[in-house]
């Protein structure tokens, strides 16, 4: 199948239809050369730089910064060092951080592999190294001789007279004067005689040289989904039981697999380097270059998921490896026999630069792999694991030049791909054929990109936002067409930013969340299409293990909200109406809103958390959290039916948050009468140990005729245990910070001290004053903690709940996980304005 652009799609799309866009001072030279994270942070590859973008402050709100430097050498002999250029990123996981965030792997063409974190202080834009992979690897093949046999004995006794411990810091110079390799492209061997006594570097032969720097130069790295393993008592991951597999490609065809757990502990104001980056395996994945990489995660077992690698090379081979979990997850030593070969996948020569895979929701036993090639075109490929059938769908001379980019979308259906001949495409993927459609045109509007160019020449690659509503691509400008002067120097390359929600795409399994276009009269075709994707995002929502990040959603119902508010509300209120009552019928939105308030109990917590969210950011934008949280709700302005109804949104949200607290509240008594009198306050990192019971019994004095009848009987068995297994730390007399008066406990998030009045915070888990030190900020409620939750809070199944139950799980066994329990977003540190953070809502 052959297309062939027109002028349009070579130019793809104009500034009238992206809705922002922001400049980079460096272009892009390698495929995949943009990655957005699953804490909606956006990496760009731009020359010697990797540039960190939030999508909700653009087009000129901050970024960090990893600048790439010259790297010494490994000293396996004298090369040409080149300028270092950033090759290949990829994000990690929400979790790896020490901040519980996202780490990014950088690869640059001088085969440096490094890991990296955000800053962890105020006034610091450049984020921080936290591991070198390549050196872990280089250490590791030194120690095993890189694998090398000897001929003779002689031969291994003529190299050790020469051969002393390497220092990975060495001198350059030294070592051009004491290296039987010269210069690479001379290709000739010094005497022996001329190597000075005192060299500290091997004596190898050129074939060495060639191997190693074979083994050492990586081209290609990518993170896995999440790996958990799961106790026999609990069914929540414990600590050093979840963790991600890093695979680095290198010219020698093998690719390395690194497994890094989640830390011990999170903080807010530490750099902590990965206690465990551990290398399980070497793979020979292929006999020439690894250009890309691809990782899929097979749950339809949820005992036992199948880890699947995918690998693409120069030679035009793709293969995909089944992953032994059992020695992924727990082998100490590095073996070649972590995977097996599943399949090879390739119909031609031509070399793989990108690769996309996935594995749709609806089928959780296949997966979709997407393959682009240097010569422009693509294949696709559906994958049946558990039959054995690998089905080629097509191949698709989609683009004049090497194709960049490759992204799914809506679950497996939507296809985005994108070329260095600038042209990027949409496609729809139904059944076992894929057809090209337009890409959506832009529905709301949010701001207007001025002093931008518009001529580009090329596209390196395409990422899809978390809820799958925005596109964005990265492409370099054509500098003969910008003024030397200052565009030429500022502008070499452009990040922008499409709606993709318009898209006419049957994501829903057994069409329950499709729409005729006549079930909402009065809005178009593509108002339709956004609304059957605005559902289809939220529900994906509700699983617990995917990360809370609706910005594309929250954003696009705030700019559809400005022009079209009834749409908004006709779209909520069918939400409302199909995940939390059972029914898609033509129920009044007054009468949705009472129901649902009154359904709050028997929902699930991660549904409460995506209500909350919606509440605050779409319905009730214009008040500030801190208004909301305090009650001080003001309506001015407001009046009639529309003040009715805001106020049924109002008492919504905060039945919701009552009900989560309460649940808050149950957890901490459960999780303290099952460890009386054995366990001790002092628990090590990691660790949780129920605190703030003293403020929580206060609070249900205070709300004793609302409160949960559950929750009271807890309290009065808390109370008759022994009092003296209360640490100090939770008795009910607090002091100020500042002035070090009583603080009465009058409120769960606020207290005034009776001194000179100054204003605490209390921590939103304990109900405890939150400390001076940096503390967690939910960038949704504005809300602080100053410890983590455990994560068995936030996956607790469906209520009604039996807070009792909880004393037989192994609460103090399961990790802390920095989540805000009203929103279930991951908290930060809160930074100025003019600094990078993420923005999950």
């Amino acid at each position: 199948m052959s297309f062939f652009p027109s002028n349009s799609q070579i130019q793809t799309q104009n500034a009238d239809s992206r809705f922002q866009a922001t400049v980079l001072v460096g272009a892009p030279s390698f495929p995949d050369a943009i990655a957005w994270s699953d804490e909606n942070l956006i990496a760009v590859a731009s020359g010697h730089l990797v540039t960190i973008l939030n999508p909700a402050a653009l087009p000129f709100g901050p970024r960090g910064l990893i600048t790439i430097k010259n790297s010494q050498p490994f000293p396996i002999g004298v090369v040409d060092r080149q300028e270092p250029c950033v090759r290949s990123i990829s994000w990690s996981p929400v979790g790896l951080a020490p901040n519980a965030g996202c780490l990014l792997a950088v690869c640059t063409t001088q085969g440096f592999v490094k890991l990296y974190r955000s800053p962890y202080c105020d006034f610091c834009a450049e984020w921080i190294e936290v591991a070198n992979v390549s050196a872990k690897l280089y250490d590791y093949l030194q120690s095993i001789n890189f694998g090398e046999a000897w001929a003779s004995s002689s031969k291994q006794q003529d190299v050790n007279e020469h051969e002393i411990e390497p220092e990975i810091d060495y001198d350059p110079v030294k070592q051009k004067s004491s290296n039987k390799i010269v210069r690479a492209s001379k290709s000739k061997v010094k005497p022996a005689k001329e190597i000075p006594e005192n060299s500290t570097l091997p004596l190898i032969t050129a074939d060495q040289y060639a191997s190693r720097t074979a083994m050492l130069s990586t081209l290609a790295v990518a993170w896995s989904p999440m790996l958990h393993s799961l106790s026999k008592t609990c069914s929540v991951p414990q600590d050093g039981l979840s963790m991600s597999l890093l695979a680095v490609g290198g010219k020698s065809g093998k690719v390395s697999v690194w497994r890094i757990p989640i830390p011990e502990c999170y903080s807010v104001d530490q750099s902590r380097v990965p206690e465990t980056v551990a290398l399980i395996g070497i793979l020979q994945a292929h006999n020439s270059w690894i250009t890309a990489i691809g990782w899929a995660l097979l749950d339809s077992d949820s005992s036992n998921p199948k880890v699947l690698l995918a690998t693409a090379s120069t030679d035009g081979s793709v293969r995909i490896w089944l992953g032994n979990n059992e020695k992924l997850l727990k082998s100490s030593e590095p073996s070649d026999t972590s995977f097996s070969l599943l399949q090879e996948v390739a119909s031609d020569a031509a070399p793989v630069f990108v690769l996309s895979v996935i594995v749709p929701t609806k089928s959780p036993d296949k997966i979709h792999l997407a393959a682009g090639k240097g010569s422009g075109s693509f294949e696709l490929w559906i994958c049946n694991i558990s039959s054995q059938n690998f089905d080629k769908i097509g191949t698709y001379d989609a683009h004049g030049q090497t194709v960049t980019g490759l992204a799914w979308a809506f679950d497996g259906q939507s296809l985005y791909s994108c070329s260095q001949d600038n042209v990027v495409r949409c496609w729809i993927l139904s059944g076992s054929s894929l057809c090209e459609v337009p890409i959506p045109s832009n529905t709301p509007r949010l701001r207007n990109s001025t002093d931008l160019p518009e001529e580009f020449v090329s596209c390196f690659g395409l990422a899809v936002s978390p809820g799958n509503l925005v596109i964005a691509w990265v492409r370099n400008t054509d500098v003969e067409q910008l003024n030397p002067m200052y565009e030429a120097r500022t502008q070499k390359a452009i990040v922008e930013f499409f709606w993709t929600g318009g898209q006419q795409v049957d994501v829903s399994p057994n069409n329950s969340l499709h729409f005729d276009i006549e079930a909402i009269p009065g809005f178009s075709e593509e108002l339709v299409y956004w609304e059957s994707n605005f559902l289809w995002s939220l529900k994906q929502y509700e699983m617990q293990d995917k990360p809370l990040v609706v910005w594309d959603i929250v954003t696009a119902l705030l700019a559809f909200n400005h022009s079209k508010p009834e749409y908004v509300e006709e779209v909520l209120i069918k939400w409302l109406s199909i995940s939390y009552l059972g029914s898609q019928t033509g129920i009044p939105a007054e009468t949705v809103l009472l129901n649902v308030s009154r359904s709050c109990s028997i929902v699930t917590s991660r549904q409460l958390h995506l209500l909350n969210i919606i509440c605050r950011r779409v319905i009730l934008s214009e008040m500030k959290g801190d208004e909301i949280n305090s009650k001080l709700l003001n309506l001015k302005g407001v009046h009639g039916a529309e003040k009715e109804k805001r106020s049924l949104w109002i008492n919504l949200l905060l039945n919701s948050e009552k009900e989560l607290r309460e649940r808050l509240v149950g957890f901490t008594f459960s999780a303290l009468l099952s460890q009386m009198p054995t366990s001790a306050p002092n628990s090590p990192p990691g660790k949780w140990f129920p605190v703030g019971f003293a403020q929580m019994e206060q609070w249900i004095e205070l709300n004793h005729d609302h409160v949960h009848g559950q929750l009271k009987v807890l309290a009065s068995e808390v109370g008759k245990r022994d009092r003296r297994f209360k640490s100090s730390k939770c008795t009910s007399a607090e002091t100020c910070s500042y002035c070090l008066a009583s603080v009465p406990f009058e409120s769960p998030d606020v207290a005034i001290c009776s001194g000179k009045g100054h204003k605490l915070v209390r921590c939103s888990i304990s109900m405890e004053i939150c400390p001076t030190t940096p503390t967690w900020f939910c960038t949704c409620c504005h809300r602080r903690a100053s410890k983590p939750a455990p994560a068995t809070l936030f996956a607790t199944p469906g209520l009604p709940f039996n807070f009792k139950s909880l004393a037989a799980s192994p609460l103090l066994d399961t990790s802390l996980k920095p989540l805000c329990p009203f929103c279930g977003i991951l908290l930060q540190r809160l930074q100025p304005d003019f600094l990078l953070s993420a923005s999950p809502t």
